[in-house]
């Protein structure tokens, strides 16, 4: 039944338009916790102080699911087929090109969960996707669908690193999945290639100099050391994962409510500087750039012009 439940699981998944599908047992992640201490001490997260919080839910599923014992990860393609053209233009990342991932993805995996709890009975669990204190790329290693890059994100030998992680957990026993090998190897170029210096070592990502946190989730002003090295970047960044090897195994997505409205792919430079806040919230309603909101996508663009 164990074997039938796990196959039954992974083919929905993949049914539903996931990249990859992977189950590891829910238990207390002993071989992070220390790492993710020190990162905290040592300030790599800025101003994103829920990182602090509930590092005991973050640590150990069975604290958000109370019986869990599998943690189901998945993986969602967001690697557009048509990149939106840099020239004379100010640069968003890719995964911000069309609808809020959270929301396309999260009424996917309610689907699933639904379609398990239909057949195989009453199961208790919950979905996340980037919504809770879940250490999703450290579960996602676990279930074997990609290794931890030096650059900190997860990467699939066949399918590269342009995609949304998200998590089932619930209390149904499964097959579960092991660990992929890294392979990184002695590759440095996602180190090499960050303007800012950001990624201080393998896999350790020091948020306050990361071009993504500066533009999305820090509400000061951007450093002016740093303004120079923000390349047009005006929310998140792309270029550890544009250079790295790995992505040229990436295939578009097949995902409608990725895709740029025209209205964005059309902007450019001259555009953006003169974005009023109608214009603004027309063109990204339903979009993850609603984050940054309108003034810090105007403090984001003074300082990258």
């Amino acid at each position: 039944m164990v074997e039938k439940n796990t196959t039954l699981i992974k083919n929905k998944a993949i049914e539903l338009g996931f990249s990859s599908c992977g189950i590891s047992k829910a238990r207390h992640l002993h071989e992070e916790e220390e790492k993710f201490e020190k990162w905290l001490s040592q300030g790599y997260q800025g101003s994103m102080n829920y990182l602090e919080k509930n590092l005991d839910k973050r640590l150990d599923p069975r604290k958000l699911v109370p019986g869990a014992q599998s943690v189901i990860s998945l993986s969602y393609n967001y690697f557009p087929k048509e990149k939106i053209d840099k020239k004379n233009n100010f640069i968003i990342s890719k995964y911000a090109y069309g609808k809020d991932y959270h929301k396309v993805i999260r009424k996917k995996l309610k689907i699933l969960f639904n379609y398990m709890k239909e057949k195989i009975g009453d199961i208790d669990g919950r979905v996340f996707v980037d919504s809770a204190p879940v250490h999703e790329r450290a579960w996602a290693k676990l279930s074997g669908i990609g290794w931890i890059g030096k650059n900190s994100l997860l990467i699939n030998e066949r399918k590269g690193s342009y995609f949304f992680l998200a998590e089932i957990i619930c209390d149904l026993e499964l097959e579960y999945d092991t660990i992929t090998k890294d392979r990184c190897g002695k590759c440095t170029k996602c180190i090499d290639a960050c303007p800012t210096d950001a990624i201080t070592s393998a896999q350790v990502i020091d948020a306050n100099k990361c071009i993504s946190y500066l533009t999305i989730e820090n509400k000061k002003e951007i450093p002016n050391e740093l303004k120079s090295n923000l390349n047009d970047a005006i929310f998140g960044c792309d270029i550890c994962q544009d250079v790295c090897p790995w992505n040229k195994f990436s295939r578009p997505h097949k995902e409608d409510s990725f895709k740029p409205k025209k209205e964005l792919s059309s902007l450019r430079k001259r555009d953006w500087i003169e974005l009023t806040e109608d214009t603004f919230n027309k063109i990204f309603e339903a979009s993850a750039v609603k984050r940054a909101k309108y003034e810090g996508i105007i403090r984001n663009i003074k300082a990258a012009e």
